[in-house]
């Protein structure tokens, strides 16, 4: 007799997974998440929207590329569900947005209930960490179109802001003063990349580079800095005019993003020294500056854009919270790019 479980959905396991994760995602609730018994839908209680004169819902999705990857060959699954939080809530902070719940979606190649808990962990941590909620999520297993230990995940995530309070390239002024604020690392773009640096200079995940200190499947994983919470309090402490989220495509790109444009950021190399593994990367795969600018956030993960008189503040604010922020550049007259002096 042909079943389910024979075509390689273990209905079991994944009701397993659910068991183990319910203690982790209880860790990310929000007050005004309400319980749905049914468990098909994730609940928030709008009515917390009412404090404010006009909301806007911010909203965002994204995953995590080929990170997963690294944690699938490292056999390490507890905090990349940490790194979608990042790339997902990350985001909607930009433009101000206070995150408020986020759901999650893996695939994969079969049910291991230990490491979808983990994953989903990971997720609601991040949540934790951003302030916001894991309302709900799915796990679907795809026999055939992944192996056994193959898996990838999404999420999306919503936020609001007051309108008259929404950050961006409408604020910023020049004069203003750009602050960079550290990466924990590689974060969560670039992998392609990495990998394929991997390949070619032989490394091994296990090996434990002198630069490094720790084995590099270790620092690959170091999760992604989860900066919601930090740019919320910044923005109610200082004249912030705007933030711009360092993912794909480096600081330049993504910055020249949060600019109006009449105006440039000019930007100093020479104000921080990026991450050791950066050099790791750029050194074993022979990789050119311009290539590692465009590709990498090169340690800066966040930057912000606030008014000269609230920079030295700004700094304080952030480093009292265990953020380190320092002065990146400065705007000035010019056409809606960011570069470097």
């Amino acid at each position: 007799m042909t079943t389910y479980e024979a075509a390689g959905v273990d209905i079991e396991a994944g009701e397993r997974a659910v068991t183990l994760m319910k203690d982790k995602v209880a860790r990310s609730r929000r007050a005004e998440v309400v319980d749905d018994a049914s468990g098909f839908a994730g609940l928030f209680d709008a009515s917390a929207l009412l404090r404010y004169r006009r909301p806007l819902l911010a909203t965002s999705t994204d995953g995590v590329g080929t990170k997963v990857m690294i944690a699938q060959q490292y056999d390490k699954h507890d905090t990349i569900g940490i790194d979608l939080v990042g790339m997902v809530l990350d985001d909607l902070v930009v433009c101000g947005a206070e995150p408020l719940f986020m759901t999650d979606y893996i695939a994969c190649g079969k049910v291991v209930p230990e490491r979808v808990a983990d994953i989903v962990g990971g997720v609601a941590e991040g949540c934790r960490l951003a302030g916001a909620a894991l309302v709900g999520g799915e796990t679907a297993e795809h026999p055939g179109a992944m192996e056994a230990g193959e898996y990838d995940l999404a999420g999306a995530g919503t936020g609001v802001v007051e309108a008259a309070a929404m950050l961006g390239p409408a604020r910023v002024e020049a004069g203003d003063v750009v602050l960079g604020l550290a990466s924990s690392g590689v974060h969560s773009n670039g992998y392609s990349l990495v990998r394929h640096v991997l390949r070619e200079a032989a490394l091994s995940l296990d090996a434990v580079l002198p630069e490094l200190g720790r084995p590099l499947g270790e620092e690959l994983l170091e999760p992604t800095r989860i900066y919601s919470l930090d740019c919320l309090e910044l923005a109610r402490s200082v004249d912030v005019h705007a933030y711009a989220h360092i993912t794909g495509g480096g600081i330049e790109s993504n910055l020249s993003r949060s600019l109006p444009g009449h105006l440039d950021a000019l930007l100093d190399r020479s104000s921080w020294t990026p991450p050791a593994v950066f050099g790791v990367l750029a050194g074993h795969g022979r990789i050119a500056q311009r290539d590692m600018d465009r590709t990498f956030n090169l340690g800066v993960g966040m930057a912000a854009v606030v008014a000269a008189d609230a920079a030295d503040e700004a700094i304080r604010v952030l480093r009292e919270r265990g953020m380190d922020a320092w002065v990146l550049g400065e705007i000035v007259p010019g056409s809606g790019q960011a570069g470097y002096r």
